[in-house]
């Protein structure tokens, strides 16, 4: 099918275009004025709202503080858990002319201190929990860091400068006439954000992005998705992350989502329901967690039986444009906060009985597909369109999407080109040259678009399985049949030396249907489940042999499987 016969379908909405984190600050600070931006809990838990204009000054009185120390042109890390002064420092830092360097909050030390020296960055923005290993690798003197800004310190401590005094010392700057901040010119095309990857198969890369990459991105996304009146998104994903950073920050900034910071990921049942929050930006993960969760008091309180029957009747309504979900499952509701109406969500695939869950009870899911390298989002659903179950949406407007190397169903390597893909791998000519050619990014990932032009992701090239017969099988998708078992909390699927299909079952010692119930028992009924995986699928994709545990896979911070690792575990290879 040709771009232009469904880009109707892939934009709902007028763009209103911005090229620049400046242009992006300044347009919502014009539009949006008093209106609330942000809000959090203070460490005194007293609620504090942020406007457009206040956060507009902020990051201004911030980087004009920046440019007075001397950090243009500098690379500056963040290296903080989620709030209100990490957003100031991303655009503060970008808008300075400086590189922003999102680092992994959960990252143990030897890695923290590995990225610090590999991006070179000069100057790190930290909260005091940090203080030990940011004190530490500024004594030993071994990096480029040269200056440390503590976001919970309201003077400075001997070499630590302090937030609050740097933000007022940057006004004050201002209110004397400094322009440094307004005089200076952002290049849209440069690298503004180094990024390093969750590395799932080997060494994190470094993405370079311009701020152009991320704000066509922005600019695209808002095409298909719109805010609705008092809409407003409750950020809990890490912001270093792209997904969370570009989606859940940028985009609900950019397009009026009210951005609520979670107190932590123990307290967001509590924030849904005391932000009134209507919409998430959430990962698979999150996503399966929130179903358990909820299933589990269903069935508690003797209801289950009660929902199946509900739901059936309420989808078939729905075939008829009659749409009572959220009155009908109005309890549940209540459990997710009572507002909730959106979820935004991607990074990897979910299960069909997940997504199936939430949009049964009245929320809208929207999925998403893309990687750090495209700033992120490839392909998206929308508002007004929802498509079929596994594909990820149509290609953004302003990108293009073709499949390399098909094979006989239509598979092939996802490749895009467009103005969101990145500068290339900071200090890495030969990675970038093998992912970026003739202007087209090489995702890894294979995929297919259909007649329609619908994107669909079926596993990672790197893990696919060749058989010594030719054939190939592709590990996510029998995983995926395998984690809809009840008995199955996740699994990985792996290729011996006789190009055997094995796999490794976790199951969780947390599992109901599992309680009492003797190893020889709980192998049996996985054993059970197997075979009915394996009726499903052709003979040379049968699983020959297994191994159950309940040791949970190795993951990154963003929750994938580290395949990389856990094969060379189980392969014992070095």
């Amino acid at each position: 099918m040709k771009r232009e016969q469904y880009l109707s379908e892939a934009k709902l909405y007028r763009e209103d275009p911005v090229y620049n984190y400046r242009e992006l600050l300044e347009k919502c600070a014009e539009k949006y004025g008093e209106e609330i931006a942000f809000a959090y809990k203070d460490r005194a838990k007293n609620y504090v709202e942020v406007s457009y204009l206040q956060y507009k000054e902020d990051v201004e009185d911030f980087a004009t503080a920046l440019l007075h120390m001397g950090l243009q042109d500098k690379k500056i890390g963040i290296f903080s858990p989620n709030r209100y002064e990490w957003c100031v420092g991303y655009l503060a830092i970008a808008n300075a002319g400086s590189v922003v360097v999102p680092l992994d909050y959960a990252l143990p030390e030897n890695e923290v201190r590995t990225l610090i020296n590999r991006s070179e960055m000069e100057c790190i923005i930290f909260d005091k929990k940090s203080l030990g290993i940011v004190e530490q690798v500024m004594r030993e003197g071994t990096t480029a860091l040269k200056y440390a800004v503590c976001l919970d310190y309201d003077e400075k401590q001997g070499d630590i400068f302090a937030y609050r005094e740097l933000l007022a010392k940057g006004g004050e700057l201002r209110e004397k006439g400094n322009a440094a901040y307004e005089k200076l010119h952002i290049d849209k095309d440069k690298m503004s954000i180094l990024l390093f990857t969750s590395g799932t198969t080997s060494k994190s890369k470094a993405v370079m992005l311009s701020q152009y990459n991320v704000c066509s991105n922005i600019t695209a996304m808002s095409t298909l998705i719109k805010s609705k009146e008092n809409d407003n998104v409750l950020v809990f994903l890490p912001l270093h992350h792209t997904l969370a950073c570009t989606a859940s920050f940028l985009f609900c900034f950019y397009t009026k989502f009210r951005i609520y910071f979670a107190e932590g990921i123990k307290h967001v049942a509590k924030n849904m329901k005391e932000f009134e929050i209507r919409g998430l930006v959430c990962v698979p993960a999150v996503l399966d967690l929130m179903y358990k969760k909820t299933i589990k008091e269903i069935k508690k309180q003797k209801k289950y039986a009660a929902f199946k029957i509900m739901s059936a009747v309420s989808n078939l309504l729905c075939k008829f444009n009659i749409d009572i979900r959220r009155t009908l499952f109005k309890n549940i509701l209540e459990g997710f906060g009572g507002k909730l109406r959106v979820i935004i969500y991607g990074s990897a695939s979910t299960k069909k009985k997940v997504m199936k869950f939430f949009t049964t009870i009245g929320i809208d899911m929207i999925q998403g597909y893309g990687l750090t390298e495209s700033s992120p989002v490839i392909a998206c659903e929308s508002d007004g369109f929802h498509n079929k179950a596994k594909s990820t949406g149509y290609p953004l407007y302003n990108l293009e999407v073709k499949i390399d190397e098909k094979d006989e169903n239509g598979v092939g390597e996802i490749a895009v080109k467009g103005p969101s893909v990145m500068l290339g791998y900071y200090e890495d000519e030969a990675a970038t040259k093998e992912a970026i050619r003739d202007g087209w990014l090489y995702t890894g990932d294979l995929g297919y678009l259909d007649k329609k032009g619908q994107l669909y992701v079926t596993g990672r090239k790197k893990d696919l399985i060749v058989l010594s017969s030719g054939k190939k099988v592709n590990p996510e998708e029998v995983e995926e049949l395998l984690n809809s078992s009840d008995y199955i909390a996740e699994s990985l699927v792996y290729a011996d030396g006789d190009s055997k299909i094995l796999a490794k079952i976790v199951y969780s010692k947390d599992n109901e249907l599992l309680q009492g119930k003797s190893e020889k028992q709980i192998h049996k009924l996985i054993s059970a489940e197997i075979r009915k995986v394996n009726s499903l699928l052709p003979k040379y994709k049968y699983i020959s042999k297994f191994t159950i545990t309940t040791e949970s896979l190795s993951k990154t911070t963003t929750n994938k499987i580290k395949r990389f690792e856990e094969l060379k575990k189980l392969l014992k290879i070095g």
